[in-house]
């Protein structure tokens, strides 16, 4: 570590999820609006959905706002800019929904908003269906191709190979652009795959406290996830084949993992309570997901 904060994340940051290919059960851009709201993002730009979506695709929605007056919502991608609690530097929050046509043309755009706050690393959110048991922790993986991040926060190098969504297209172009970038994934159970998925989504926001070094107000997620979870357990006591199914899962992910509760992740569990409650966030530690 270069400055003794022993993992953590300095200077503007810019987070970016998108749904769709990249955000299975929601649990990526979920995360993302929850931390708009939980930092008071103020909207600073948007992009113009004509030029980047199939509306055949990304149909718009037509509803009645609060005046009776019928408004149609197109899928717009929306930048918030929010202050560090702890710092006030800039974090630019991106949302959108992964766009159909002229992705480097859409991702130059991002990235030129990233310059104009100062952002310099680019950190995208994303969640695979894979074969993990709902009633475990749910696996977070950050990766980097920088070896500087790498090393500084401890980051595995991405060895991905094969067809990527808009979030590896934007930690390529930002890559040409000379700035740093990782990615943070949630495993998201495949055989509960139907969004929301608050437990997901949760865990990506542990996540990402850890590398920016700031309390997330977690308000009402931590119950939100207990009770999905419930639900599971609710659904998969009904289903003989699918109660045996998790028992395997959970059986494998137990057996593989034995070595986890070492005192590095005590460590990390204990630092993080102490943030949230030095800080005086509000969220309160909830259950670890």
């Amino acid at each position: 570590m270069t400055d003794g904060s022993q993992g953590v994340l300095r200077g503007p940051v810019m987070l970016a999820a998108f749904e769709g290919w990249n955000d299975a059960g929601s649990a990526a851009s979920q995360a993302l609006l929850h931390l708009v709201d939980a930092w008071g993002g103020e909207l600073v730009d948007e992009l113009d959905p004509e030029e980047y979506h199939d509306f055949q695709v990304s149909r718009p929605t037509v509803a009645f706002d609060e005046t009776g007056r019928r408004v149609v919502t197109w899928p717009v991608t929306t930048v918030h800019a929010a202050g560090r609690p702890s710092t006030g530097e800039t974090v630019a929050l991106v949302h959108g929904i992964e766009p159909s046509m002229r992705w480097r043309r859409y991702c130059a755009e991002l990235l030129d908003t990233a310059e104009r706050l100062g952002v310099r690393t680019i950190v995208t959110l994303g969640a695979l269906l894979a074969d993990v048991p709902h009633s475990r922790p749910i696996p977070v993986t950050a990766t980097s191709d920088d070896p500087r991040l790498q090393e500084e926060l401890g980051l595995d190098a991405n060895t991905y190979e094969g067809p990527t969504g808009i979030v590896g297209v934007l930690q390529h172009e930002a890559t040409l652009r000379g700035m740093r970038g990782l990615s943070v994934w949630a495993a998201v159970p495949h055989y509960v795959a139907h969004p929301p998925s608050p437990k997901a989504s949760l865990a990506l926001l542990v996540r990402i406290e850890e590398l920016l070094g700031e309390a997330i107000p977690l308000g009402e997620m931590p119950e939100d996830a207990e009770a999905w979870q419930r639900g599971v357990d609710e659904l998969a006591a009904e289903d003989a084949e699918i109660a045996e199914y998790v028992a395997q899962l959970e059986e494998a992910k137990d057996t593989a993992e034995l070595p986890e509760a070492s005192g590095e992740a005590i460590a990390r569990e204990f630092e993080r309570y102490l943030r949230r409650r030095e800080r005086g966030s509000g969220g309160g530690t909830g259950p670890t997901p």
